[in-house]
């Protein structure tokens, strides 16, 4: 799962999303994730916590 990161739908149902194709991160309330692509989010997770996420995965793609 190369840049990817596991996310929660205001539903509580998980996907998967290519951390690479994020353009932005906004609460509006709710924290959207827009994409490269002009796809949006709606997650449960902050932006802090989306933005761990990122580095937290891309740290451990580093150390292979």
């Amino acid at each position: 799962m190369l840049f990817m990161i596991e996310l929660t739908r205001l539903d509580n149902t998980s996907f998967i999303l290519n951390c690479e194709l994020i353009e932005s991160i906004e609460e509006k309330p709710d924290t959207t994730i827009s994409t490269i692509s002009g796809r949006k989010y709606i997650v449960r997770e902050t932006i802090e916590a989306v933005v761990g996420k990122v580095i937290e995965y891309k740290s451990r793609i580093l150390k292979m």
